[in-house]
């Protein structure tokens, strides 16, 4: 009995070390995504999924590589790499993978919820909403983005407050709910009144309800940005006015 018990301190003792590295390994990676770059992401989820292939129950593996996995499309699609349609559809399907397992694990934390939300909404990138729609995910995002608000609206940078005002707006109709986009993505704007992303988003829903002088002042501000991504967008959205 006592070589059974010696046995297992040294187990414990040897899987210490291991648990340590994966931690580190998690903090790397999640400060490489904070750079919100392509390369960075790439790195991030280099480094995540060797991660949760050593432990696959491990929440925090989980999210963090559904995370990688939807940063990387969402950075491939902004730098126009020839192929990120295809990035987009094949990591927005991983990401969503990887953040129902984190969900499963804790389903009271909230980045399960919300990764795998944002995560489908890179899978839409790469096949269109409609696809997405017709692939009933729309309620399946609606119940991610609504439950991360409730756990943490703030986590992310307001991430669920920003991505529900966008979800409501991009909807085709009857689905799309003009109402509620600029409900949240003025919301959004109390918290991050100078973010590009949230400058756009919110002029393109004044757009839909008729709102052109609000629309005309947040698209200035963007337009005038040094992302270089949004700029472009709040300018396109400028001239068609």
């Amino acid at each position: 009995m006592r070589k059974v018990f010696v046995s297992m301190a040294v187990l414990v003792v040897m899987a210490m070390p291991m648990v340590a590295m994966a931690e580190d390994a998690l903090g790397e990676a999640k400060a490489l995504l904070k750079q919100e770059t392509l390369e960075s992401s790439r790195k991030a989820l280099d480094i995540s999924l060797k991660v949760v292939q050593q432990q696959p129950k491990s929440f925090e593996a989980n999210w963090v590589v559904a995370k990688a996995y939807r940063m990387t499309g969402d950075e491939s699609k902004r730098a126009n790499v020839p192929n990120w349609k295809a990035l987009c559809k094949d990591y927005g399907k991983k990401g969503m993978t990887y953040a129902e397992k984190a969900v499963a694990i804790d389903p009271n934390k909230v980045d399960g919820h919300f990764w795998y939300a944002c995560s489908v909404g890179t899978y839409s990138d790469g096949v269109s909403i409609l696809t997405a729609l017709k692939e009933g995910l729309k309620d399946k995002t609606q119940t991610g983005l609504e439950t991360s608000y409730k756990m943490d609206k703030m986590y992310n940078d307001a991430g669920p407050v920003l991505a529900l005002g966008r979800f409501w707006s991009v909807l085709p109709w009857p689905l799309k709910d003009k109402k509620k986009a600029v409900t949240y993505l003025e919301e959004f704007q109390k918290y991050f009144p100078n973010k590009p992303e949230g400058q756009v988003y919110l002029g393109a829903a004044y757009l839909d309800v008729k709102e052109k002088d609000k629309a005309r002042a947040v698209l200035t501000k963007a337009a005038a940005s040094n992302d270089k991504y949004y700029s472009s967008m709040a300018k396109d959205l400028l001239n068609d006015m």
